[in-house]
């Protein structure tokens, strides 16, 4: 091992000293991966501890609903994977390379001949692992105490502003306006074909929000179905979501490929923002009227659920990153055949996210067995029902999240 990985190992593992990190040097194997590889996978034991010589690691948990969340990102000289070495526990998330990503690795057998050789090492090194995990926790403490402390502040401001009523009339005005905008940017009648129809409603968890959708008349054979969710609300995600609409609009009627309009917007987004703070979750699909061949790519969105007659809802296939969030991306496409009868519901994440006045979520099982209630509603009255549905369960409760829904039936 190299002065380079051994000052990687000095970094990530403050506070050893020489004689540990000359043993680490012959335990410590040195490995390079692509992207999009899973290092730990969630509920399996592994033994295995990583340090990250360079590159990015997302730590990604999947809830029991199917839904993945991104816990944290490891880059240069963050490590996971330690308790591997010390207990039997499954791994708590899944860790997945981002971009080409070298690692070292220590495995148990590794390290249980390191204890052999020199115990009150090994020990040192146990109490290092133990005391960052430790550390850790207290920086994400410290840092949520921060943002509470600034969340007061920003409401204690908001207080102030409140008081001055002419300036609180101005700001209502200027939210109506932005509302109005974002109105009129979707669409309030979406195409219809004979063979095809489609409904849909959004309802901002505020008076301006970042979901989207929209179906797109590509060519006489053609149809393109969206919907996307800003990771973010009020004015910000108002403006980028006009943005990112345009960029769909754009390039959607440039390819009949869903993969290569997703990258493309993906590439505009970076073009427009300043940061990858902001990113989107989106479903793109492109619709042969014909076969009823739809080929689509899901960038983290919400899988949508498929209603078949005579069968069970199924969620479709198929997974992919925020558009927005990393430069290197890549996405897969999908197919499915879509059959007389069929409905297709997309929705964002502000359906199985509502919470009622319990704070418990509606989630996706409830949702499936609501589409599946609908037996052969046509799209509206699927829409409806659904939009009602949601409606009962969350009572009195407010709104957490944008909610929006669109339906795609064939006739």
């Amino acid at each position: 091992m190299d002065a380079g990985t051994t000052a990687v190992i000095r970094q990530a593992l403050t506070g050893l000293d020489e004689d540990t990190l000359q043993l680490l040097r012959q335990v410590a194997k040195r490995v390079e991966y692509p992207p999009n590889t899973t290092l730990c996978h969630q509920g399996e034991v592994e033994h295995v501890f990583y340090v990250v010589v360079k590159g990015n690691v997302a730590v990604v948990r999947v809830l029991d609903s199917g839904e993945e969340r991104i816990l944290n990102m490891v880059g240069r000289n963050g490590y996971f994977g330690e308790m591997g070495l010390i207990d039997d526990s499954p791994r708590a998330a899944n860790c997945v390379t981002l971009t080409p990503t070298t690692v070292l690795e220590v495995t148990e057998e590794a390290f249980d001949g390191f204890v052999k050789n020199s115990p009150p090492l090994a020990n040192l090194l146990l109490q290092r692992i133990l005391s960052n995990a430790r550390n850790l926790d207290r920086m994400y403490i410290e840092d949520l105490q921060k943002k509470n402390e600034a969340l007061e502040q920003a409401y204690t401001h908001l207080k102030a502003a409140q008081v001055r009523l002419v300036e609180q009339e101005r700001l209502e005005r200027e939210l109506e306006l932005a509302a109005q905008v974002q109105r009129n940017l979707l669409r309030q009648e979406l195409p219809q074909f004979p063979d095809y129809n489609f409904a849909a409603y959004l309802q901002p968890a505020r008076q301006v929000g970042g979901d989207f959708y929209d179906v797109l008349e590509i060519d006489g054979e053609h149809v393109g179905v969206l919907i996307a969710d800003v990771a973010d609300k009020g004015f910000h995600a108002a403006l980028f979501m006009a943005v990112t609409r345009t960029l769909f609009l754009q390039e959607g009627r440039h390819s009949l490929s869903p993969g290569e309009v997703a990258l493309a917007v993906h590439r505009g987004m970076f073009d427009v923002a300043n940061s990858d703070e902001v990113f989107l979750t989106a479903f793109y699909g492109v619709l042969h009227r014909p076969t009823g061949r739809l080929t689509y790519i899901r960038a983290a969105h919400e899988r949508p659920f498929l209603l078949r007659p005579g069968r069970e809802v199924m969620a479709l296939p198929g997974g992919g990153r925020f558009l927005g969030m990393m430069p290197d991306l890549s996405l897969v496409e999908e197919t499915i055949e879509l059959l007389p009868g069929d409905r297709l519901v997309m929705f964002s994440d502000g359906v199985p996210d509502a919470v009622n006045e319990a704070d418990q979520g509606y989630t996706n099982q409830q949702l499936a067995a609501a589409i599946a209630a609908c037996g052969p509603k046509p799209a509206a009255e699927m829409v409806a029902y659904l939009v009602k549905d949601v409606a009962q369960w969350q009572g009195n409760a407010a709104p957490f999240d944008d909610l929006t829904l669109l339906v795609l039936e064939a006739k």
